[in-house]
């Protein structure tokens, strides 16, 4: 039974998967060690505003929002670096090199002696983060077997998110000269497994002219063998050529790009959708939140622990992540984003008439209102506006503009991730809790509507079509 379950080929275990899991599980190492980063900060940053395990405190609004902004300023500077570096270097190398702001940051968290360490150590999780968001789906689907491709991309997301739930309780329940040393372990632990097990893609190596290195690539991703019978070498090597055949079509595809392809129709019908989505992935304050989660529940009404309610959202947002794995080539990316994008917007609307409420009347026996609702709005809006975002954003631009249309997209989104962590504490201060949620609410209500008339369903369309 197990043996035919190994033999069949979109299980990650079977024989010719094995390497292609392995390079996955080993470089998400630094996905969950960026994901703790994150993670740690929400209940950290409650500790420095207020009896300080430090020899400063973190006080004022503005410090506040420029702690959690960094990263979003970072990202975009990580998206440019490793975009800009990721054709001439190759992917091996920016793996290792995203490791190296990753060390500093935890490095300058220890060593911290005023609020400016911080924000320099954010800088560098967003750097790290930035270029990770670029040459890990870009390494992933060039090594993997299209079967197993969108398995493989979806464990990125689930790495950060595991490593945020790992940051919360890790923030919580530990001192915080201890947390830098024991995470410190992870990015070491991911350059030498990268250094020693890793392989530069085939199609890098073949873009720079280098078949016979490309071909043991090939052969070591493929788990083929020399002692392999001689008819599975030779089907192999059929893929192989046939790749080193697509790819010098795609070369000369690439290098007649002009203005006008990113000015024709299917272009123009693309950026409307991609604009809002990328809009809604941000302003619906999904990932802002969850690094401001401890204070949103301080701020809520709630008499429950803000620290133990956002450990119990991380595992929510982890549990949605899993559930758009399973989804998402089921259901269709467009059910999933109307589903994703009414939940948040109900659950906000909600939690923002709860917080107003909780202003004038005692709801101690109410106190796990908060955190249902929030937990609705994790849940539902990482099973489409975060889960499907990528795939989404990826299939909306013709064939010819889509690498170059989704990089830039990319580094708009990083650009939002900044302005959303700058003011999202400030409007909490000057608009209060429930305003702050009503405006996610409705701009993510108004994604909804423009999603459901013109965002077209994607699943299933070649990657060859406009």
């Amino acid at each position: 039974m197990l043996t035919r379950l190994f033999q069949r080929p979109n299980c990650l275990l079977n024989r010719r998967n094995r390497y292609q899991l392995l390079t996955t599980l080993l470089i998400n190492l630094i996905s969950i060690s960026h994901g703790i980063g994150i993670g740690w900060l929400s209940p950290t940053l409650r500790k420095l505003q207020s009896d300080s395990p430090v020899s400063f405190e973190v006080k004022s609004e503005f410090e506040v929002s420029w702690v959690g902004s960094m990263l979003g300023m970072g990202s975009v500077t990580g998206n440019i670096l490793i975009g800009s570096l990721l054709g001439r270097l190759g992917s091996k190398r920016c793996l290792l090199f995203i490791a190296i702001p990753h060390s500093c940051l935890w490095i300058l968290v220890y060593f911290a002696q005023s609020v400016e360490y911080l924000y320099v150590g954010r800088l560098l999780a967003g750097i790290c983060g930035g270029g990770m968001y670029i040459v890990h789906p870009i390494f992933l689907s060039e090594i993997a077997d299209a079967n197993i491709r969108g398995t493989f991309s979806a464990m990125v997301m689930l790495s950060v998110n595991a490593g945020v739930l790992i940051g919360y309780i890790m923030g919580t329940h530990l001192s915080y000269y201890s947390i830098p040393w024991i995470v410190l372990a992870l990015p070491l632990c991911y350059l030498i497994s990268v250094l020693l097990f890793i392989k530069e893609s085939p199609m890098h190596l073949i873009r720079i002219g280098k078949n016979a290195e490309a071909e043991r690539s090939f052969r070591y991703y493929k788990n083929i063998k020399d002692s392999d019978n001689i008819h599975d070498q030779n089907r192999a090597m059929e893929e192989f050529e046939d790749m080193k055949i697509a790819l010098k079509k795609g070369n000369g595809l690439n290098e007649n790009i002009t203005l006008k392809d990113f000015c024709s129709r299917p272009a123009l019908k693309a950026y409307g959708p991609a604009m809002v989505l990328l809009i809604a992935n941000q302003f619906s304050g999904l990932f802002t939140m969850v690094n401001y989660m401890s204070d949103i529940f301080a701020k809520s009404g709630s008499k429950m622990d803000p620290d133990t309610c956002t450990i119990i959202i991380g595992a929510v947002q982890f549990m949605g992540t899993y559930v758009t794995t399973v989804l998402c080539d089921i259901c269709g990316r467009k059910l999933l984003m109307l589903v994703s994008t009414a939940g948040v917007a109900i659950s906000l609307t909600a939690f923002g008439f709860f917080t107003q409420y909780a202003q004038s009347h005692d709801v101690g026996e109410y106190s796990w209102v908060p955190l249902l609702l929030m937990s609705m709005d994790i849940f539902l809006g990482n099973i489409g506006l975060v889960g499907c975002f990528f795939v989404s954003l990826v299939e909306i631009f013709p064939v010819k503009i889509r690498a170059k249309a989704a990089s830039m997209a990319i580094v708009i989104c990083s650009s939002f991730v900044f302005v959303m962590l700058n003011i999202f504490p400030i409007c909490m201060k000057e608009w209060g809790i429930s305003a702050t949620m009503w405006s996610c609410a409705g701009i993510t209500a108004f994604s909804f509507v423009f999603f459901l008339i013109f965002l077209k369903e994607t699943k299933g369309k070649s990657m060859l079509d406009d």
